[in-house]
């Protein structure tokens, strides 16, 4: 917005009020064009800083401001607000899988991409992940795909030594083609009194093996609640409750400080990892640390658990601006350099497929060639349909399942209360 006159001084100030709530333009005092500040609201770690000044350095008059919320459990309720009151969600919001569905219910709310060029960028794009974000009848693009949350299994060597079983991690990965052998390899290591756990606690195990059973979970593609119907459901609950039965969780919640600091002590030998996790494993188990985690393939035949889109919500003033930013973002470059940045696996087939992704290997992670394992992991797998209160169902489940690790429930009582609360929930 360009202003003249006896409006500037007045438009200039109100501009500088609202720089850290919205993106603003207008004059420096001089005459000349202050610029664009596109503000980009984000979960987690995207891994896009160097991305941003990268955009900022060929696009003269641009500014970039994310604002971070660190979890998605916190920061999609506040996304739902700034949706529902037309205010706050700034010109580029993420959408995770697991809230992509609500989001998607409301397209009006978000613009056209293809009517910002997209259509062209379809065969950048695994065919499942440009699907999701497109609207049933295809007329419009909600979203472009950012990662996938690539599956493997984070694993100690040091533990493992200390039970006897293998360290390399082809052996490691044999040990376990089946969710029954890595019980197996689980209760091995519990009887080898290593003073760990054999995972951290029974959700990440769960959701794993639940997101390989079926095309499905708590919701079928009309949006019915079926968790108590879904055998999928069940039967990862089931093998969930045999190996927290045979003693191998560590009962220490996701995310929480004791989480955080179980990493860095050792007090959990393995953890299903989707690929963004490997930044968290490594900020949290340390420098000292290094060289002790690994990655192998995880149980089953792969999964995805995770991964984004970026959408540019209709309330943002700089509409062109912002699609331009996220086709940039999304790019197979921009895939790649977050996938070095933050560890988020691309959903560029054009990124999968580059060297630079299939060569690459961590340094932390004992040089584990993290291209190629989760390249694996990610390819030919098809999409799980997630529906609209699938997050918080999935938590209801896992508090159940905390309450059966804790002893506070019995099992068949566990499965009952996570039917009844994500029925709750699910009104």
């Amino acid at each position: 917005m360009r202003v003249r006159g006896q409006r500037a001084a007045l438009a200039i100030g109100m501009c500088a009020l609202l720089a850290a709530a919205t993106a603003c333009g207008g004059t420096d005092g001089s005459g000349q064009d202050s610029g664009t500040t596109l503000v980009v609201k984000t979960f987690g770690q995207f891994g896009y800083q160097d991305l941003y000044k990268q955009y900022e350095s060929t696009h003269p008059g641009i500014k970039i401001k994310e604002e971070n919320i660190g979890k998605l459990g916190d920061y999609a309720p506040k996304l739902q607000q700034w949706m529902a009151s037309d205010s706050g969600a700034g010109d580029v919001v993420a959408l995770e899988e697991g809230i992509l569905i609500q989001f998607m219910a409301k397209p009006d709310k978000f613009v056209n991409l293809l009517d910002h060029g997209a259509s062209s960028l379809q065969g950048n794009f695994l065919e499942w992940k440009w699907k999701q974000g497109l609207t049933a009848d295809g007329a419009k693009l909600v979203g472009l795909g950012t990662d996938v949350g690539a599956q493997g299994m984070c694993y100690r060597t040091d533990l493992f030594a200390k039970a006897g079983l293998p360290t390399d991690r082809e052996k490691v990965g044999a040990l376990w083609p089946n969710w029954d052998a890595y019980l197996a390899t689980g209760q091995k290591f519990v009887a080898a009194k290593t003073g760990a756990s054999f995972f951290d606690s029974s959700g990440s195990v769960y959701l794993n093996m639940l997101m390989q059973q079926g095309d499905h979970t708590y919701y079928d593609t009309s949006n019915n609640l079926v968790i108590d119907t879904n055998p999928a459901v069940k039967t990862a609950w089931n093998k969930t409750v045999q190996m927290i039965q045979a003693g191998l969780s560590g009962n220490i919640a996701a995310w929480s400080p004791q989480w955080n600091a179980g990493f860095k002590n050792g007090k959990f030998a393995t953890i299903p990892c989707p690929s963004w996790m490997l930044g968290t494993i490594e900020k949290q188990a340390g420098p000292e640390n290094a060289n002790k985690w690994d990655v192998a393939k995880v149980p089953g035949n792969g999964a995805v658990r995770g991964g984004s889109f970026l959408a540019v919500p209709t309330q943002s003033k700089h509409q062109q601006e912002a699609a331009e930013l996220v086709k940039f973002l999304t790019s197979p470059e921009g895939q790649i350099a977050a996938f070095k940045a933050a560890n988020n696996f691309p959903s560029s087939t054009k990124a999968i497929d580059d060297p630079a992704v299939q060569n690459y290997t961590n340094a932390y992670f004992n040089n584990a060639p993290v291209g190629k394992i989760f390249g694996e992991s990610v390819k030919g797998l098809k999409p799980v349909y997630l529906g609209p209160s699938n997050n918080p169902v999935n938590d209801r489940v896992t508090n159940a399942l905390t309450a059966l690790e804790q002893g506070k429930l019995s099992p068949d009582a566990a499965w009952a209360n996570a039917v009844d609360e994500a029925k709750r929930v699910a009104k």
